[in-house]
C-alpha cells in the first residue's frame, strides 16, 4: 500500500483541491460575473488588496506623493479576492489575468490600463521621473533586481507561503522544497545589502519597493509567521534594510491601503485622498 499519487494521463479539475483559496481557483479564465468598476475623481484609479504585490503600488504612489508629485494622485479601491471581484467582468476588462493590482490611468486622451506589479512600478516611475535612475548603468542595476524580485517571489508566495501556510495539509518535500530556495534567496539578498544602504547601491528606488513587501515583511514577522522557522534575524542586511524602510513614512502609509484586517490602525478598505490614511494612522496607539 503507497500514499504516492500517480498522475492522470490528462488532467482534469475533479474537485477543488482544498486550501484557503480553493474557491476562487480554476483552470480557465476570463470574466464569471457582470460588475463594472468604481471611478473616483483622481487620474489614477488602482483596484488592488492590501497583499504583498498590491502594496508594491500603494507604497509607490505615496512615495511619489512624498515627492511633491501632486499628478500621482490616486483613487484606491478594494478588490476582495475572497470574494472572487478580480473575476468580473470590470475587472478583466482592465487585467485579462484576474490578479490584483491593477492601475487605470485616466490622464490622457484614451484610458492607460497597466497590470503585473513590476509593470505598474515601473510605468509610474517612468511616467513621473522618479525613483529610478536615468543613468544607463545605475537604472540597469535596478531594474536587474526588479526582474529578479517578479521571478523570486513567486517561490516565496505560491512555493513557500502555500506549503507552509496555506495548504490544506503539510508536506515535508514541498516545504523543504521551498524553504532552502527562500533562504538562498535571503542570501542572496543579505550580500547585495552588504554593498549599500538599499538594494541598488545607495538610492532608495523601484528595487526596494517591489521587493520589500516580500521579504521585508517576511523577515519582520508579517507574513507567513514564519521568521523564526526561516531564521530570518541571520541574515543581517536584510534585516537591517527591512527596518530602515519600514520607516519611511510613504512605507506606513502605503501599506494600509486596500487593507481589510489588522487592527483598526492597519485598515483602509478604500482611499481616495491623504486625509483617509490619516485618519486611520491617528487610531495608532
Amino acid at each position: 500500500m503507497t500514499n504516492e499519487y500517480t498522475p492522470p494521463a490528462v488532467w482534469t479539475m475533479d474537485s477543488e483541491n482544498g486550501g484557503q483559496w480553493a474557491s476562487i481557483n480554476r483552470p480557465d479564465s476570463g470574466a464569471r460575473h457582470e460588475q463594472s468598476l468604481p471611478v473616483g475623481e483622481h487620474a489614477l484609479q488602482l483596484y488592488s488588496l492590501a497583499t504583498p504585490n498590491g502594496q508594491k503600488v500603494t507604497i509607490m504612489l505615496e512615495e511619489l506623493l512624498a515627492a511633491g508629485v501632486g499628478a500621482a494622485e490616486y483613487d484606491a479601491h478594494l478588490i476582495n479576492i475572497g470574494e472572487g471581484n478580480q473575476f468580473s467582468s470590470g475587472f478583466v476588462d482592465v487585467n485579462p489575468n484576474s490578479k490584483i493590482p491593477a492601475l487605470v490611468d485616466n490622464s490622457g486622451a484614451e484610458p492607460i490600463n497597466v497590470f503585473e506589479s513590476g509593470g505598474i512600478l515601473l510605468y509610474l516611475a517612468e511616467k513621473f521621473g522618479h525613483l529610478i535612475p536615468t543613468d544607463i548603468a545605475l537604472r540597469t542595476k535596478v531594474m536587474n533586481w526588479l526582474f529578479w524580485l517578479q521571478g523570486a517571489a513567486p517561490y516565496l508566495g505560491g512555493g513557500f507561503g502555500h506549503f507552509y501556510a496555506y495548504a490544506p495539509e503539510k508536506f515535508e518535500y514541498p516545504i523543504n522544497r521551498f524553504s532552502m530556495e527562500v533562504k538562498r534567496q535571503l542570501d542572496v539578498l543579505d550580500k547585495q545589502l552588504a554593498k549599500g544602504s538599499f538594494i541598488a547601491g545607495e538610492e532608495y528606488s523601484i528595487a526596494d519597493i517591489a521587493i520589500w513587501p516580500w521579504y521585508g515583511n517576511l523577515v519582520l514577522g508579517n507574513i507567513y509567521s514564519a521568521a523564526e522557522f526561516l531564521d530570518v534575524t541571520s541574515y543581517k542586511n536584510v534585516m537591517r534594510w527591512a527596518k530602515a524602510v519600514e520607516q519611511r513614512p510613504a512605507v506606513q502609509r502605503g501599506i494600509i491601503v486596500n487593507r481589510s484586517w489588522g487592527e483598526a490602525w492597519e485598515q483602509l478598505s478604500n482611499r481616495h485622498s491623504a486625509a483617509d490614511i490619516d485618519k486611520v494612522l491617528a487610531l495608532k496607539p
